[in-house]
């Protein structure tokens, strides 16, 4: 079987084991039946950028340079929600988007790994965005009205939890012992008290089980930057965004837009 087209981010199925598929040129993969199968991923050297036009390079986040700096998805509100403004009518780079954006209901969470993490994220985005993290288990903290409360939250707790997943630990399955619900509770006594008033009463503990069939012990990150780059191998399960194969992981996410074939044997 063979593919082709721009690499994209994963979608993800919750369930008793959490299912991936992935759009690549006209063909929609379900990757959890590649598993146990060789795959092959060939890079042809271009990218297809945010804005649908194919360029040499990238800058960052799947945008060229000029989408970087000029839209208003890659706005550093994107990265930072305590930067948001929308709620003060104050524009960044496209208020109508940034009020779509922004002044809609968030959650801000802890999702434990090897540590317990805190973040934030758009309701409609539960629970797709703890898969998307490779997460073990998760919770929602508190429910907000809108991104500028959920970053001022987050901030609030980065002193006591850690904001950034470690992808290495991950994927190693190393989990730490801190009870997820017992981080809830010490998170909400950390508070500031205005925001007490926003603690969801009804949080329970969401659980993920990964399709992984060989746990790893040792992390190899494989990147494709040149034309011809590949990798190869038997592909020992999903996580996260992460491909896990006997000759390394790869994030399917960190290459979005990247013009690829891939054959599957």
């Amino acid at each position: 079987m063979q593919f082709e087209g721009p690499l994209s981010k994963m979608s993800t199925f919750y369930g008793e084991e959490i299912r991936y598929s992935l759009r690549l040129g006209n063909d929609l993969l379900f990757m959890n039946q590649f598993i146990g199968k060789t795959v092959e991923i060939s890079f042809d050297g271009n990218h297809t950028c945010f804005c649908g036009h194919l360029v040499p390079e990238v800058y960052r986040q799947n945008f060229c340079r000029e989408c970087f700096f000029t839209k208003p998805e890659a706005s550093p509100t994107i990265m930072k929600p305590e930067l948001s403004k929308a709620h003060l009518g104050i524009e960044e780079r496209d208020l109508e988007f940034e009020k779509r954006l922004q002044l809609q209901p968030h959650y801000v969470y802890l999702a434990k790994t090897e540590r317990i993490k805190v973040g934030v994220t758009r309701n409609t985005q539960m629970p797709f965005r703890w898969m998307d993290q490779g997460a073990k288990s998760a919770a929602i903290l508190l429910e907000v009205p809108n991104r500028y409360v959920a970053g001022e939250a987050e901030v609030a707790l980065k002193d006591h939890f850690v904001d950034k997943t470690s992808w290495q630990a991950m994927l190693k399955d190393n989990l730490t012992e801190e009870d997820l619900m017992e981080a809830i509770q010490r998170a909400q006594s950390l508070l500031p008290k205005h925001l007490n008033n926003f603690v969801y009463e009804d949080a329970v503990e969401w659980h993920f089980n990964y399709p992984v069939k060989h746990q790893i012990e040792k992390v190899k990150s494989i990147s494709l930057k040149s034309q011809g780059d590949q990798l190869k191998g038997e592909l020992f399960g999903i996580r996260g965004q992460y491909l896990i194969t006997e000759n390394g992981v790869f994030n399917v996410r960190s290459h979005s837009g990247c013009m690829v074939k891939m054959k599957v044997t």
